[in-house]
């Protein structure tokens, strides 16, 4: 059975690989598809796309929103975009700038303690790259203010830190809505990451089907074997597809490689059938 992986970072937002590599280490671990899904931005696709044209191997085109509810970070993939269109990227462009917006307040806030870091030092670092809290625990990583990705979450730039700067965000309905406008299937992506609580999560999902969810990421590279049942019983219940992906990153998640999560994830090619069939592909 083919191996997919539908959940994957370019460094076009927070990974460290280009788009044309992606599609090379893709080959390399013998995928027939991956989704290339940066966060809100959909800069990379061209480039994966057109580099991946005359392999055998699939790019799909994708995205994933940061969104908010009841004061979560909840995360909502986008797969088979019709991300070309103009009002889309309008839209996309909008949660660039609210964006740029608080990573300018955010360094401020980071001088402030102490530290060597501008807006524009963040740019500089990682051109053409949407700036996120990876890139900050990389910089200070790499500035020598930390010594592991995890301490600057912890101390900097973590949910609970004084000198984080949250953005404001789309709800996920939303971001639901948004993807279904453009001719694409919203997926709502790492449920269990968000410690939600049985029924609330389940209020989520309830909610965000009534907006056109399609999908659920059923398997997931931190899974335990618990998570992934109540993933697909969810799933269930209310009539959605099962996704999967790695999440890869590259270098900014250490030990999670494309394809095999931490070594046991196996997203079947099915899952991408069967949304395929609801993209209308």
């Amino acid at each position: 059975m083919n191996r997919v992986d539908l959940h994957v970072h370019s460094n076009k937002s927070d990974g460290t690989f280009t788009p044309a590599q992606l599609v090379d280490y893709a080959l390399e671990k013998e995928l027939s598809a991956f989704a290339l899904t940066d966060h809100d931005t959909t800069d990379g696709l061209d480039e994966a796309i057109s580099y991946a044209a005359d392999k055998p191997i699939e790019v799909i085109p994708g995205i994933e929103f940061s969104t908010e509810y009841e004061g979560k970070d909840i995360h909502i993939v986008g797969l088979y975009l019709h991300y070309k269109e103009p009002s889309f990227q309008a839209k996309i462009q909008a949660f660039v700038d609210s964006r740029t917006t608080r990573n300018i307040r955010m360094c401020r806030n980071l001088q402030e303690a102490g530290i060597d870091i501008t807006y524009e030092k963040l740019c500089e670092e990682n051109p053409d790259a949407v700036i996120t809290r990876a890139h900050y625990a990389v910089y200070l990583k790499n500035h020598g203010y930390v010594t592991s990705y995890a301490d600057a979450f912890a101390q900097y730039v973590g949910d609970h830190c004084k000198y984080f700067v949250p953005r404001e965000k789309v709800t996920p309905s939303q971001a639901v809505e948004l993807i279904l406008q453009n001719g694409g299937v919203p997926i709502l992506a790492h449920p269990p990451l968000y410690h939600m609580g049985k029924d609330r999560l389940d209020t989520l999902v309830y909610t965000l089907k009534q907006a056109g969810l399609i999908g659920i990421e059923a398997i997931y590279s931190t899974y335990e074997r618990q998570e992934e049942r109540d993933m697909f019983r969810l799933a269930e219940k209310y009539g959605l597809l099962p996704s999967g992906g790695s999440d890869f990153h590259g270098k900014t998640k250490p030990g999670l490689d494309l394809a095999v999560g931490y070594g046991k994830l196996f997203v079947p090619e099915e899952f991408l059938d069967n949304i395929r069939k609801a993209a209308k592909i």
